[in-house]
């Protein structure tokens, strides 16, 4: 079985626009500034596009030095990489840690695009997240903004499967995955404990549960064909108590190391 990565995809900002990637280094917190910045209310709290799909529309970019952001209608907004900012306390989920908040003038660019007052933060050099231990079992697996766990790998076989169930076909980015598998069979991923690419290997943990981002069009934020209900039928996993695609990851050996689209994978199934 010859398994390659298919596609490498990064996220600046948490549910914002993605960035197609040939090659990305892998950095502690996962793929090198994926999810670093993150929309969150006035109390701190994250938001997504499971309650503002408007987020896809914050087209993001990346240079050496700096993150841009940009939105039909409005001028480019302009971020240096390096962490800088005022402290604050923010909540992912359960978790509580502190971001750095981007000012004013972040927060006035985010707040026209989504039409709420809301605040653009950023990890802080020294980021106090840490993956679910209960998963993460090969020790502490430090995170950024991610929903739980520093990478999302999909396999283009189960979307496969899923497109011949479905009314129409959806795109991969419609599950927002890092990681892309070819060359397995439909849900192999869901047998996978370790994949190896080169000097890189990733522990794949848990499944990952599914909302209803997938219904929404990554390039407009327009919400159509919603695929749990369909999926729910044959992708219920009764411990999580929900509709489960794709896995999360977390890394155990690598940390600087570039990964490269093409590059072949060898993948070892637990036992």
């Amino acid at each position: 079985m010859h398994v390659t990565i298919a596609e490498l995809n990064v996220y600046p900002v948490k549910s914002a626009r993605g960035i197609s990637k040939t090659r990305v280094r892998l950095a502690s917190l996962g793929f090198e500034w994926d999810r670093h910045w993150m929309v969150i209310r006035e109390d701190g709290t994250f938001l997504t596009q499971r309650t503002h799909p408007s987020l896809t529309r914050i087209v993001t970019a990346l240079t050496p030095q700096e993150l841009i952001l940009t939105s039909e209608g409005r001028e480019p907004l302009v971020l240096p990489l390096a962490p800088q900012g005022a402290s604050r306390p923010v909540r992912i989920w359960k978790d509580s840690c502190e971001a750095l908040d981007q000012g004013d003038e972040a927060a006035a660019w985010v707040t026209r695009v989504l039409g709420d007052p809301v605040r653009l933060v950023r990890v802080p050099e020294v980021p106090g997240r840490r993956a679910n231990p209960e998963f993460a079992r090969s020790g502490p697996a430090p995170i950024a903004f991610p929903d739980g766990f520093p990478i999302l790998v999909c396999n283009r076989a189960s979307l496969d499967d899923l497109n011949r169930r479905a009314p129409e076909a959806l795109p991969m980015e419609r599950f927002r995955p890092n990681l892309v598998l070819e060359g397995l069979p439909p849900f192999a991923e869901d047998r996978i404990g370790v994949l190896e690419i080169g000097a890189v290997t990733l522990q794949l943990v848990k499944p990952c549960t599914r909302c209803v981002i997938p219904s929404t069009d990554q390039r407009t934020g327009v919400r159509g064909f919603d695929p749990l209900p369909l999926l729910r039928t044959f992708r219920f996993d009764r411990e999580l108590l929900g509709v489960t695609f794709g896995e999360n990851a977390v890394i155990s050996r690598g940390v600087g190391e570039i990964l490269e689209r093409g590059a072949p994978c060898r993948v070892s199934y637990e036992n």
